[in-house]
C-alpha cells in the first residue's frame, strides 16, 4: 500500500501523523507513506510496525517542532527531556528516508535537552536523513533501567519494559552540541557526519560531547561509526568524542575522519572515575587533523585489524538483512 501527504491537500493526507494513524496498530505488511515537499510542523508519533516514510530529500521535506524540558506543564513542572520530541518512534520495522526532523526550539543553555528524534524499537533504519537541534539531537532508545534523578524519566516510555533494539543510520548527518547522539541502543553509523554546533559559555569556552551512550552491561555493541565525517564550526580541541551516560557506554570509531575540533583525549569521564574500568572506548585508524592516538585518554583503546574485524555491519546488526 502506498500513501501520499502534501501540504497542499494533493495527496491522501495533509499531515503525516494523519497518515500512519490511518494504518492499523497491527498491521504486518509493509506501507510506504510518500511525503511531498514542505515544512511540516508536527509532533509525530509512530507506533504501528512496517513503515516505510520518504521524502522529496531532506532539504525540502522538514518535520519540525519545539518543545524543550525547560518548557512547563499544567501542573508546574518541567516538560523534560523525553516529552522534548519533534518525532518519537515507539514499533519496530520502521524505515525513514530523505527526511529531515528537527527540533527548533534554541541552544540547549537557553531551553535545556530538546529531542528531534526519540528512536525507541528493533531494526530502524533511517537513510540521507538529516537531524537538527542542540543537546540531545538523538535518543537511541531505550531509557537506562532507572534514572539517576527524581522524575529524570517522565515521559512515553518511562514505565515500559527496556528492550534493547538495533538502529542503522546511512549517509545521514546529525547536527547537536551537548551529548546529540545518545542511549542504550546498538547503533551502527555509516558514512554518515556529524556536526558539532559551537555552544560558547559566557567566559567564551566551548562544551561539546558528541555521544552519551547508556549501553546496559553485558550488551555486545553499543554505538559504533564507520567511515564517518566528524565536523563542525567549534573552536580546535573543544569537543569530546564521548562520555558516559552510564557507566558501561561502548562506543567505537572505524576510519572516521576527525577534524581540529575534536580534544586531544578524545574522551571525557563524566567525573566517574569506575567508568574507566567499565566502559569501552575505541578507534581504528582515526584521519584527519583530530585524530591523536597518542594523545587518548589512557582507558580508551586503539584497536589493531584484528580487533576492529568484530565490529562489521553484519556482525554488530546481526541477522537483520536490510
Amino acid at each position: 500500500m502506498n500513501l501520499i501527504v502534501a501540504k497542499d491537500q494533493s495527496g491522501d493526507f495533509s499531515t503525516i501523523q494523519e497518515a500512519v494513524y490511518s494504518i492499523s496498530p497491527d498491521n504486518t505488511t509493509p506501507v510506504t507513506i510518500q511525503i511531498k515537499p514542505g515544512r511540516y510542523e508536527e509532533k509525530l508519533m509512530i507506533d504501528r510496525p512496517y513503515i516505510i516514510l520518504i521524502g522529496e530529500d531532506s532539504s525540502s521535506t522538514i518535520l519540525t517542532f519545539q518543545d524543550h524540558a525547560k518548557m512547563l506543564m499544567p501542573d508546574g513542572s518541567k516538560y523534560g527531556t523525553f516529552r522534548s520530541y519533534t518525532c518519537f518512534i515507539n514499533t519496530h520495522d520502521i524505515t525513514v528516508k530523505n527526511l529531515t526532523i528537527e527540533n527548533s526550539s534554541g541552544s540547549g543553555r537557553v531551553v535545556g535537552q530538546a529531542l528531534a528524534l526519540y528512536a525507541d524499537g528493533d531494526r530502524l533504519f533511517f537513510e540521507q536523513c538529516c537531524f537538527l537541534g542542540h543537546q540531545d539531537t538523538l535518543f537511541t532508545g531505550p531509557l537506562p533501567p532507572s534514572a539517576i534523578e527524581k522524575n529524570g524519566f517522565a515521559g512515553p516510555k518511562e514505565n515500559d519494559d527496556r528492550i534493547n533494539g538495533r538502529h542503522y543510520y546511512k549517509n545521514c548527518t546529525i547536527y547537536g552540541d551537548v551529548d546529540f547522539i545518545f542511549g542504550s541502543a546498538t547503533a551502527y553509523f555509516e558514512h554518515c557526519t556529524i556536526y558539532s554546533l559551537a555552544d560558547m559559555d559566557k567566559s567564551g569556552k566551548n562544551r561539546g560531547y558528541i555521544t552519551a551512550a547508556s549501553t546496559p552491561k553485558g550488551q555486545k555493541y553499543g554505538y559504533v561509526f564507520f567511515q564517518c565525517h566528524f565536523t563542525s564550526n567549534c573552536p580546535p580541541h573543544s569537543v569530546y568524542l564521548g562520555r558516559p551516560w552510564r557507566n558501561y557506554a561502548k562506543t567505537v570509531f572505524l576510519e572516521c575522519t576527525l577534524e581540529e575540533h575534536i580534544q586531544e583525549e578524545g574522551w571525557h569521564d563524566w567525573d566517574k572515575k569506575e567508568a574507566h574500568s567499565q566502559t569501552f572506548y575505541a578507534e581504528y585508524q582515526s584521519l584527519g587533523a583530530g585524530a591523536a592516538p597518542e594523545k587518548r585518554a589512557v582507558w580508551s583503546y586503539q584497536l589493531d585489524k584484528t580487533q576492529a574485524a568484530f565490529y562489521t555491519k553484519e556482525n554488530v546488526l546481526g541477522n537483520w538483512n536490510i
